[in-house]
């Protein structure tokens, strides 16, 4: 054998599935910080009102 077994050459295709995963790694992360940055508004705000009961004693 030759030392060409220890060469690796990475597919064009690797490359662009590495962009796409970091792109959609980064919407997800950025989703997650607008949900948690709503949240935190919504409850420093007093817009958060848990539930006082169950939807059975409300209508009676």
């Amino acid at each position: 054998m030759t030392g060409s077994s220890d060469i690796k050459v990475e597919h064009e295709l690797h490359h662009r599935r590495l962009g796409r995963n970091i792109g959609l790694g980064l919407v997800l992360v950025g989703f997650v910080a607008l949900v948690f940055g709503l949240t935190v508004v919504k409850v420093t705000r007093g817009d958060f009102e848990p539930p006082r009961g169950t939807a059975t004693e409300a209508s009676q």
